[in-house]
């Protein structure tokens, strides 16, 4: 018999983004939206999305700072890293997000 599966990638550490206007701390070398999952376990777990870059229910508008281009990507795809600051997100995750009351 094997150990379960976990969702996320190794990692040994957290790094800091922000969603939306606020500062969160997610697992570094992982995807987007497996750290969305970490920060709302039940609600993405449930959400519509395909995790595929097929449905597009996860699309986000990002940048890396101050003074870096505005860009689109499919959080499912995206690695996250250490300052990345999502700015726009579906209504899909925002609605999976809601408990972290994103909207002020």
């Amino acid at each position: 018999m094997t150990a379960p599966a976990t969702l996320f990638r190794p990692f040994t550490r957290l790094v800091k983004i922000i969603i939306l206007g606020r500062e969160f701390e997610v697992p570094e070398n992982n995807p987007l939206l497996r750290c969305l999952q970490y920060l709302a376990p039940e609600p993405v777990s449930y959400g519509r999305f395909c995790w595929n870059e097929d449905c597009q229910y996860c699309r986000v508008s990002y940048d890396l700072g101050d003074g870096t281009p505005t860009r689109t990507a499919i959080s499912c795809k995206l690695m996250v890293q250490e300052g990345i600051r999502v700015k726009e997100v579906t209504t899909e995750i925002k609605y999976c997000l809601r408990t972290l009351k994103l909207d002020k």
